[in-house]
Order: C-alpha cells, then sequence, then structure tokens
C-alpha cells in the first residue's frame, strides 16, 4: 500500500520534536500559509497554483449534456453514508439489497456498492497486514534460508528467493530502526497533547487544528514547547491532532507487522488461500471498516458531489462510484488486485482507479492478466506511481504494465501517476513521488490536497495515492462529455494535454539534484482538464461497441 507521505516524512523530524519537547523553551515555528483548499483545481495563469484549470474545463462544456461514467476505486474501502458520495454510489441493479442471496449469480451476495476482497464471515476483515516481502520471505525460508546455489529446474524460483531475500532485509532493518523512533515520537505527540488540550480547556478525548493554537495566551514553558511540536507538524499535514496520532498509530502498527508479523490473519479471518486462484468467491459486502478514510478521500476527489454546499467538488461531476476493498493497511495481495479488477470490468467501470503499490508481486502473472482482460474491455487503469521518491525505470514498483509474458512494456490503457505541488519552482515535483521517464507517463496534483473524510470530516494529506484520482477523475469528465472514447484514446489525451515544462528546475524527489522536470515522466508536464477537453473534442471515437 501507498503509505501517506505525512507519516514517512515525520521520522526526519522525530529528533527534533523530542528536543522541543524535553528541552529549554524555544519560540513557537512561524506559520506558512497552506494553498487554498481547493487549489489542485486551480490554473497557474489565473490564480497562480499548478492545478488541473478545472474552471476552464467546465466553461468550455457549459451547455453540453454528459453521460454518467462508472468508476471504480479498488483501495480501502469507503464511507457509504458520507453525504457528498452517498447518491453517487454505484448500485449493482441485478441485486436485490439485504436478502442474503447471489440474484446476480455472479459470485457475490448482497453486493449492492462493491466488495469487500479482504472481508470474512461475522463482518470481519483482514484490513491489517505486513508487507509482501515479508509473507513471501516467511513462505520460503525453509526451502532456501540454507541454499546457497540453484538446483536443477529451480534456477527461477531461487533467483526470485534472492530478490526476497534482499527486499525483506532492506524492509525488516528499516522498520526495526523506526519502531523505537516512532514509538518515541508517539510518545511526545501525546504528552505535548496533552498539555495544549489544557491550555485550551479541552476534554481528553477533544482535539484541535492549527488555528486552535494561536487561542493559547501567556503559555508557560512546556507549553511553548508542546506548541513547538504541534505547530511544525500541524502546519506541514494539516487536520487536527486526532487525526494526525491515529494516521502514526497505523503506521506503527504496520511497522511492528514488518517486524513481528502476524501471518495467520487472512487464513482465519478471510479463509481462502491467497496463493490460490482457483476462482472461488470470498469476502463480504461490508465496504466501511475503521481503514476506510483513504478510499473515501480518494473516491471524493474522482466524483463528490458538485454544488451541494458541503465538502469537496470532484474532479468529474456525473459519476457511479463502486467501490471494491482490496487494500489493508499493509500490502495488498495479488490476488485480491487481479479478482478487483475483474470485478470492476465485470460491473460496467470505464476508469479504475487504483491508489496503491508493493516491491514484490509473487503472482504478477495473475495481474497482468486483469490488465489484458480490462483493456479488451476497453477500460482505462489509472495507478499511483508511488511514495519512495525512487526511479521506477530503474527499481520497479508492482502492479506495472511491463508484463512477465514479456507481451508489453508500456500498456495503451495504463496510466502511472506522480504528485506534484501546488507552486512553480523547485519544490514542484513531490519530494517523495516515484518518477521514471518510461514508466511513469504524468503528474498532478498530490501536496496538500484536501478531500472528504469518513464520518463526515475532511482531511489534507499528500501522496500519489490522490494525484492518481485527480487524473482518473479527468479520464471520467472526459467520458462524460465524449464517451465514444476509447481507453486508449483517453491515455493519449491525457499525456499530449500535460504540457511538457522543459526548462523547469525541480529537485529530482529523494535527492538534493535538480533536473528539468520534463524528465521525470513520459509527458513531461502536469495533467490538465481544459486542455485534455479541447483535445478530446478534436477526436473521433474509437470506442468499441
Amino acid at each position: 500500500m501507498n503509505i501517506p507521505r505525512k507519516v514517512s516524512a515525520a521520522l526526519s523530524v522525530c529528533g527534533l520534536l523530542f528536543i522541543s519537547i524535553t528541552t529549554v523553551a524555544q519560540t513557537a515555528a512561524a506559520v506558512v500559509a497552506d494553498p487554498p483548499k481547493n487549489w489542485h483545481t486551480m490554473d497557474i495563469k489565473a490564480d497562480g497554483y499548478y492545478g488541473i484549470s478545472l474552471n476552464n474545463a467546465y466553461q468550455f462544456v457549459k451547455g453540453k449534456k454528459s453521460k454518467p461514467v462508472v468508476v471504480a476505486t479498488i483501495d480501502s474501502g469507503i464511507d457509504t453514508a458520507q453525504k457528498d458520495l452517498k447518491s453517487i454510489l454505484w448500485i449493482n441493479p441485478k441485486e436485490i439489497p439485504g436478502n442474503g442471496i447471489d440474484d446476480d449469480h455472479n459470485g457475490y451476495v448482497d453486493d449492492i456498492h462493491g466488495w469487500d476482497f479482504l472481508g470474512g464471515p461475522n463482518g470481519k476483515c483482514d484490513y491489517t497486514e505486513t508487507v509482501e516481502e515479508v509473507r513471501e520471505y516467511n513462505r520460503l525460508k525453509d526451502k532456501y534460508a540454507n541454499a546457497t546455489t540453484a538446483t536443477d529446474g529451480n534456477e527461477k524460483e531461487y533467483a526470485y528467493w534472492l530478490k526476497v531475500k534482499r527486499t525483506y532485509e532492506e524492509t525488516y532493518n528499516k522498520s526495526s530502526a523506526e519502531i523505537g523512533q516512532v514509538s518515541q515520537m508517539m510518545n511526545v505527540l501525546m504528552v505535548s497533547s496533552g498539555y495544549i488540550k489544557r491550555a485550551l480547556n479541552l476534554n481528553t478525548d477533544a482535539t484541535f487544528t492549527l488555528a486552535d493554537l494561536a487561542k493559547i495566551k501567556n503559555p508557560s514553558d512546556t507549553v511553548v514547547k508542546s506548541l513547538d511540536v504541534w505547530t511544525r507538524i500541524l502546519q506541514d499535514e494539516g487536520g487536527d491532532n486526532g487525526k494526525i496520532l491515529k494516521e502514526y498509530g497505523e503506521y506503527q502498527a504496520k511497522i511492528n507487522n514488518d517486524v513481528n508479523p502476524d501471518l495467520t490473519s487472512r487464513k482465519q479471518i478471510v479463509g481462502d488461500d491467497p496463493n490460490v486462484q482457483d476462482g472461488k468467491p470470498y469476502g463480504n459486502n461490508i465496504l466501511k471498516y475503521p481503514d476506510a478514510s483513504h478510499g473515501t478521500g480518494v473516491a471524493g476527489l474522482i466524483g463528490a458531489i458538485h454544488n451541494n454546499g458541503y465538502g469537496i467538488d470532484g474532479v468529474a461531476d456525473n459519476v457511479r462510484i463502486i467501490s471494491i476493498k482490496a487494500v489493508p493497511n499493509g500490502d495488498e495481495y495479488d490476488k485480491d488486485i487481479a479478482n478487483a479488477i475483474r470485478y470492476a470490468v465485470d460491473n460496467g467501470a470505464k476508469v479504475v482507479n487504483m491508489s496503491f503499490g508493493k516491491k514484490i508481486s509473487p503472482h504478477k502473472d495473475w495481474v497482468d492478466a486483469a490488465f489484458k482482460y480490462a483493456a479488451s474491455k476497453d477500460v482505462l487503469l489509472v495507478q499511483a506511481s508511488g511514495n519512495d521518491g525512487q526511479d521506477v525505470d530503474i527499481k520497479p514498483q508492482y502492479p506495472n504494465d511491463t508484463f512477465a509474458d514479456g507481451s508489453s512494456n508500456d500498456s495503451e490503457n495504463v496510466i502511472s501517476v506522480g504528485a506534484s505541488s501546488a507552486v512553480l519552482g523547485e519544490n514542484l515535483a513531490a519530494s517523495f513521488s516515484n518518477y521514471g521517464k518510461r514508466n511513469v507517463d504524468v503528474f498532478a496534483p498530490g501536496v496538500k490536497v484536501t478531500s472528504i473524510d469518513m464520518d463526515a470530516e475532511f482531511n489534507t494529506a499528500d501522496g500519489t495515492s490522490f494525484a492518481s484520482p485527480i487524473t482518473a477523475g479527468i479520464a471520467a469528465l472526459i467520458l462524460e462529455y465524449y464517451p465514444d472514447l476509447s481507453a486508449k484514446q483517453l491515455k493519449q489525451i491525457i499525456i499530449q494535454s500535460a504540457t511538457p515544462l522543459t526548462g523547469t528546475l525541480v529537485i529530482k524527489p529523494g535527492s538534493e539534484e535538480k533536473v528539468d522536470f520534463s524528465t521525470l515522466s513520459k509527458s513531461g508536464g502536469i495533467v490538465n482538464a481544459y486542455k485534455a477537453l479541447q483535445l478530446a473534442s478534436k477526436l473521433k471515437g474509437e470506442r468499441k461497441k
């Protein structure tokens, strides 16, 4: 899963936070203004923020009728009661709600708004998992731990084992080192949060935001230190202290699971074998669990209801969202992703958003086959490039469209998206974003992006996980008004309308080196809804009937 950048980035200031709360008092950090909550929709010329020119896009199609487009999100689930989404959720027309019968005979009982491939009987769900390299290391270690060379007939598996072992050791060492840091950071945040709540006369279960910190007058030395801690965190990440503590707690659980993995939960909860693709149905129809925040925000960016006086406006204004839960806090299983893509395609999705990724893919052939199936049905797959600040041309992330059988290294129906920030300058490419001139197609807003959250809440976060649905939303918007365009044409339009920013020097993600922004992706540019619609209007549709 693509961990939001805010969690991992905070580790870099952990030591600073600890010093802030345990040493001499210091002046609270100055507050730097965040970009507007809807900056990702804005226009660089009109507004000064490098958004997707959404207002111009809607002016371009003003007066033109749109047709609804079904978009699937393969993610952590969704809050089906979120009022910015409730009326645009896909409804399975062949299923009778709540009767406990598989009315449409597709293998999924009461799949009204989608399906949960992590679910099990009695409403349980395997939403906390470890990463793939940990699972695979433990699966293969008894066979290969003492091996020094391949034997006849197992050369391919032995080579795979060496990759798994190397990746596992990197993950284990990193997570082992971080456990102490995260534990220390959580202690600092909990203690300092308590001081601030008392200064604000808040109940112990109350939350506070950056704006609340300014209400504290004549703070003691200890409160000054606490203000410094939380000003830095909230200034960088937005939201409130409760959400931040929740996300850090989830990350803490994840890295603990890397080092001391629970390898039994899948079998105990879901009951299937994730290494056997037998076609048997599994899962349940519950889409909202405690981890549904990510998927809710993703769906909101794609299509949250327009002009309802609440929340945000999604990129597309006439979509129906199929929610498919297949991404835990940890790495997704290839079996679930392959089945999720097929489920989306079979239920009419024309665009599928995939905001997840991992380092190892034991059943890549299953996922490749699902990618090809989507292509055969003219379905566009939009995926996040990942948040490791690395070149995926050199170090690939999975899934990807370089197929294991050698049949393709650039599918016509797959778009990979990097993350960009709000202001034109050296920090335009998000510091955490993966990049690649061959394997990343475009960049899109992914820094301090605001969307809806579970339980009528909102969240501002960073990640290619949010750049991807913004791009998927543009694809859906194009299809609303030009429904005859094929998945191949949609990809071409989105790439060609992202104007290359040749000459714009930026800090290359994951480094201090400056490079031309145009070298970081195939298009060399940032997605633009207005230019995409202009280009779409000039093409003759090639969609398969």
